[in-house]
């Protein structure tokens, strides 16, 4: 089993249920669409939601002894030119 962490619009909370292991990212997206369009977050109730909200988010899966993590979060942004960060710079 899993506690799922969802990060939308700089909130992040987790999901009170755990999930199975093995559900699949698409499943992830589509859980965290309704648990926010339904309320069940504190915090994060959007009720019109689009449904591809969490297209472009990333899944990111850490096990553990007992209850693994699932973060459903945005990429990022580092290295991006948009951003002012247009090369690396080494030393």
């Amino acid at each position: 089993m899993a506690i799922l962490n969802i990060t939308y619009n700089g909130y992040s909370a987790d999901y009170p249920r755990p999930l199975d292991d093995y559900v699949s990212d698409a499943d992830v997206r589509r859980i965290a669409i309704e648990v926010i369009r339904t309320g069940g977050l504190r915090g994060l109730h959007i009720a019109n939601l689009p449904d591809n909200a969490f297209d472009y988010y990333m899944v990111d899966r850490f096990g553990g002894h007992g209850t693994g993590r699932i973060y459903l979060r945005p990429k990022v942004p580092f290295g991006a030119a948009r951003y002012g960060l247009s090369r690396c710079v080494e030393n």
